[in-house]
């Protein structure tokens, strides 16, 4: 275990989870899902709204999204925009609804390392070169996205994905709080740190997936 020689002998034992975590499930992200009742014409608005602030970020990167900037391209009125997607953070996160559930669905059912059948800490391994990739060719568009503190943590797309290293570091280290190493190992997939290393200090994209793969390697004490 992490740093067992620094730590007294009686601590007590790793709460145990409220709920079992053994089959995560898809977890919806903010799309037409939480809607299912959503009219066809308010659908055929909302893919109207989402393509006009593509197209934006396409021609002036995510910082020329703005609500008033989408509606006119659009050609609907800004409350409009507003009452759809509630704020400028809603609208870019819809934007990354389709790679977030496409991520989901590979790390839930697709082909190995990443989907199930192979051992779990190499799913975890392939999970975070997943994400690390993911984020690198979206960055300006997650970065934008990113909420508020207070609802930073909470979003379902941000469960889902600590959810899944949860559940595959049980199955490695059953006696380990994962739940709290799991924040830990995503705080390594945060698109703010990877701005900053692979950006700012000019850390390429192959020593940032090693990294990943030394560090799951250290936390599960597994090898590489």
């Amino acid at each position: 275990m992490l740093y067992a020689g620094f730590m007294p002998a009686d601590l007590p034992s790793f709460p145990q989870p409220q709920e079992p975590l053994d089959t995560p499930q898809l977890l919806e992200v903010g799309s037409d899902l939480d809607e299912p009742c959503l009219r066809a014409d308010a659908a055929r608005n909302r893919a109207r709204l989402l393509e006009a602030a593509a197209e934006l970020i396409a021609e002036h990167g995510a910082a020329g999204v703005t609500m008033e900037a989408v509606a006119a391209a659009a050609g609907v009125g800004k409350g409009t925009v507003f009452r759809r997607f509630g704020d400028r953070t809603g609208l870019l996160t819809a934007l990354l609804d389709h790679s977030a559930r496409k991520l989901q669905a590979d790390f839930l059912g697709g082909p190995p390392p990443l989907g199930p059948g192979a051992p779990p800490v190499d799913r975890l391994r392939a999970f975070g070169v997943a994400v690390l990739y993911r984020t690198a060719e979206q960055l300006d568009l997650h970065l934008a996205a990113q909420p508020e503190p207070t609802r930073r943590f909470s979003h379902p797309a941000r469960r889902g994905l600590h959810t899944h290293v949860t559940v595959l570091l049980r199955q490695i280290m059953p006696d380990a709080d994962c739940d709290l190493l799991a924040q830990t190992l995503m705080a390594y997939l945060d698109p703010a740190l990877i701005n900053h290393l692979n950006r700012q200090c000019g850390m390429p994209m192959e020593r940032l997936e090693k990294g990943w793969t030394d560090l799951v390697a250290r936390v599960t004490s597994t090898g590489t």
